[in-house]
């Protein structure tokens, strides 16, 4: 009988760093290396499906922020929570540059594809293009409100393309230094951008759920998809353009774009998968959580790329056409010259570009900085002399899908030793580690504690074991229970539940009682009386939607209540605490101040006394949450770049 692959799988976990993992970053051209960042300030690269570290990189004295790899593999690029960059040769395994300029956290960068240029987006809102070989800023790019999220170079190399918490996407025009055209349209952070590898289109996706794409010969919008699922993490073309690939919570979508629609959907337990690469007609994705880092491979040949017959339809308004063939464009194609690309044309220094030379401070930072190769077979396999023929991995096959899991009964799906079998997630047995972790130079014992901070998307609930549900078993070999007996140790604390789950409801229904009357402040009201922070996360859900439903006498009320959301375990809390502390900043902090410092009034003026009594409740609130905030501020990763955004924010408080 024949043997069902799987369409996904899981590759491997690793223990990549010491410390807290806060970036990671795919090769593009073999598909087989992966860089990481972590809270240790190190660099790590590592060989897909390989347990050994191959390189460890060192130099910044601050956490990862961002990490990209050239077209070649030859270089990487790795931005800091300082705001210093530092590019690595990896077959010289040596730092090649220094660079410094931005005043925040650096949260993006990209590669040219042919000119010897690199691009940086950062916290401070700027973005800057850098010419390695002179280690000089060429220009600044100023117009974004919020942090740069993502960069993307143009094929042809004429092109950059910024993506934003300012919910924009923005088109550079690299020569002149100017912006060519600005993307409206998405109603959240957009965290992703890409260009079609041959035609003049643009595919970006966003924390509102939906991937929107561009044409880039009529500046408008060529069609926008919207899910009912999670922020959109990452997105991919296929090689050949036919389709592009949406990297979402668990899930991984195949979308066209002419007409919209989502041609497959394939399930994936990667959690938030951070990016995505294809080689082999595999496409590799990777995600991290805290010190581990964890592969996956989806089966391209299994999966629907185009085809008449769409996985769902996302217009029902609009008739199907046939897609276009593989190969055919309906707009321009990108020139690529045969050539390194000449450098962007020289322009007057003013306020949108500025110049850097070289400094001693920068040449002592990379004597200070080396390359520990920490497995030579694996380094020289990889990292090949220059001279060499063949520059990619010599053994770059596919990587064997494992077996389709054989359909269980529910008898046979309580057993213990059959829980990693079945599609709902339960935890492991504990057994012998077969995947050997790596010791780092600076690697010390990492205790399995339970997490500080609940992480908001997580496949096991927190605290639970399979076997508190199960009978203890007095003889191994009576592993088999009756149905009923294990269903009644299953529903075990199944009245609880439901009884939290009720009142919960109840609690929303008087929420929406208040809300259905249009009076915002009295649902808010209802809702802090509760004395359920559930029940203020999921009102708070909703406001953040709308800016226009802020007002100062809301804020008073609000203001305690993220005060506790930011000092939750729980990260979905905490995300909505920033959401909320955000706007009340951007809208409200330039008014409080205001009124604070004017001068006192003559004569009676109850609505400015009134108005100057809720800007000193809501200074003085705001006061309490910036201690909260500046230490929070160091955490690494995305939840840490909101707490520092916020910390950046509040110095008007000063």
């Amino acid at each position: 009988m024949a043997v069902t692959t799987k369409t996904a799988w899981k590759l491997q976990e690793i223990t990549a760093h010491s410390s807290n993992v806060s970036s990671l970053v795919l090769g593009k051209s073999s598909g087989r290396l992966l860089a990481t960042g972590g809270d240790d300030c190190r660099v790590n690269i590592w060989s897909v499906n390989k347990t050994n570290c191959i390189m460890s990189l060192t130099g910044h004295t601050t956490p990862i922020e961002s990490l990209q790899i050239n077209t070649n593999e030859e270089l990487i690029i790795a931005g800091s929570q300082s705001g210093s960059i530092g590019i690595w040769d990896l077959e010289a395994a040596k730092i090649l540059r220094t660079l410094v300029g931005h005043k925040a956290n650096i949260c993006s960068l990209d590669f040219h594809p042919f000119g010897d240029f690199v691009a940086s987006g950062s916290l401070d809102t700027n973005i800057k293009l850098w010419d390695v070989r002179r280690k000089g800023c060429v220009f600044r790019y100023k117009g974004h409100t919020e942090a740069v999220r993502c960069l993307r170079f143009s094929p042809d190399g004429k092109w950059l393309a910024s993506a934003a918490d300012d919910h924009t996407v923005k088109l550079w025009d690299l020569a002149s230094g100017k912006i060519m055209f600005e993307f409206t349209g998405h109603t959240g952070p957009v965290n992703v951008v890409e260009f079609h590898p041959n035609e003049y289109l643009l595919a970006s996706g966003s924390s509102d759920r939906t991937v929107r794409f561009w044409d880039l010969e009529k500046f408008q919008v060529v069609s926008c998809i919207e899910e009912e699922a999670t922020p959109v993490r990452c997105v991919l073309f296929n090689p050949d353009g036919s389709c592009l690939y949406s990297g979402f919570q668990d899930s991984l979508r195949v979308y066209g774009w002419e007409p919209e629609r989502c041609f497959d959907v394939v399930l994936v337990n990667w959690g938030e998968v951070a990016d995505l690469s294809i080689c082999n007609n595999q496409l590799i994705g990777v995600s991290f959580a805290q010190s581990t880092v964890s592969s996956f491979v989806v089966d391209l040949s299994r999966v629907t790329k185009s085809g008449s017959v769409p996985h769902g339809l996302i217009r029902d308004d609009e008739p199907l056409v046939p897609p276009t063939p593989t190969g055919s464009s309906l707009r321009r194609i990108y020139d690529r010259p045969s050539t390194s690309c000449s450098k962007p044309q020289r322009v007057k220094h003013n306020s949108e570009s500025e110049r850097r030379s070289p400094s001693s401070e920068d040449d002592r930072d990379e004597k200070e900085s080396k390359a520990e190769i920490q497995n030579a077979e694996d380094y020289n396999e990889i990292f090949q002399p220059k001279n060499a023929i063949c520059r990619t991995p010599p053994r770059n096959e596919p990587f064997p899908a494992p077996p389709e899991d054989e359909p269980v009964t529910a008898k046979e799906a309580v057993k213990p030793s059959q829980a990693t079998d079945v599609h709902i997630p339960l935890p492991k047995q504990e057994l012998p580690d077969p995947v050997q972790r790596p010791p780092l130079a600076s690697s010390t014992p990492l205790s399995r504690t339970e997490p500080s901070v609940i992480p908001a998307a997580r496949n096991e609930p927190i605290g639970l074991k399979a076997s508190d549900f199960l009978p203890a078993v007095k003889n191994q070999s009576q592993t088999e229970l009756v149905d009923e007996e294990a269903m009644s140790q299953i529903r075990k604390g199944h009245d609880t539940m439901c009884v939290v789950l009720t009142s919960r409801h109840k609690n929303l229904d008087t929420v929406r009682a208040a809300w259905s009357t249009g009076d915002v402040k009295n649902s808010v009201d209802s809702a802090v009386a509760i004395n359920d922070l559930s029940v203020v996360v999921d009102l708070l859900n909703i406001v953040n939607q709308k800016a226009s439903l802020w007002k100062l006498d809301l804020c008073t009320i609000v203001l305690p209540q993220i005060e506790k959301l930011l000092q939750s375990k729980y990260e979905s809390y905490v995300q909505t605490g920033c959401t909320s502390l955000k706007l009340i900043l951007q809208r409200f902090l330039p008014l409080i101040t205001d009124i604070l410092a004017a001068p006192p009034s003559v004569g009676v003026d109850i609505t400015r006394e009134e108005r100057l009594h809720k800007c000193k409740l809501c200074y003085k609130q705001l006061k309490n949450i910036s201690n909260i905030v500046k230490n929070k501020s160091g955490l690494s990763g995305r939840h840490g770049s909101a707490f520092r955004e916020l910390h950046l924010l509040m110095a008007g408080l000063e």
